[in-house]
């Protein structure tokens, strides 16, 4: 039987990514991301704020990867309306993964952060030169993983997969190359 990187390695050459919608369909839930964080909140015994209710607004009107420098620089700035200052931002975010709102994780020394909450389990393909983020859902993969798991007794609780490279516009658009260089 090959090896699971083997069938990774030959899902990953014979799938066709490029006919994989760049944004994942939102599931329907029961709850919005703002009732939800809420229920969240009176578990802990905290109370919902204004800052808090704004930033999962702003966060949930679009479908972004994003980090927190990103996210504090299209926030009003101080003085204005709905000013959040950047230790809340920090705070809130953390909080928003606990909730299960949110996924973090590491891309080129930065914490980027995503909607989980309302979106299907998925995976990424990230390019290196453009730092493009496209996400991803395969069967075939949760089937290899879930087959994996299952060989070695292993309980799975989920998975992320990051797979670098260079996306198909950036191949397209790489340096030309120079006379010298076909000498």
């Amino acid at each position: 039987m090959p090896s699971v990187s083997i069938l990774l390695w030959q899902w990953f050459v014979l799938s066709d990514v490029s006919s994989v919608p760049e944004s994942l369909e939102r599931l329907e839930v029961a709850l919005t991301p703002q009732e939800r964080f809420e229920e969240y909140l009176q578990s802990k015994g905290q109370r919902q704020t204004k800052p808090r209710k704004f930033l999962v607004e702003k966060i949930f009107a679009q479908h972004a990867h994003f980090d927190a420098d990103e996210l504090i620089e299209k926030l009003p700035r101080k003085g204005e309306p709905n000013y959040v200052s950047s230790a809340t931002v920090y705070r809130s975010l953390r909080e928003f993964v606990d909730a299960g709102l949110l996924n973090c994780f590491q891309l080129d020394g930065r914490t980027v952060y995503e909607l989980d909450y309302g979106y299907p389990p998925h995976d990424h393909l990230y390019c290196t030169r453009c730092r493009k983020l496209i996400e991803f859902r395969s069967e075939e993969l949760i089937a290899t993983r879930d087959e994996a798991a299952a060989k070695h007794g292993f309980r799975v609780s989920g998975h992320r997969m990051l797979v670098s490279g260079v996306c198909r516009e950036c191949s397209k658009n790489r340096r030309k190359k120079r006379k010298q260089d076909l000498v």
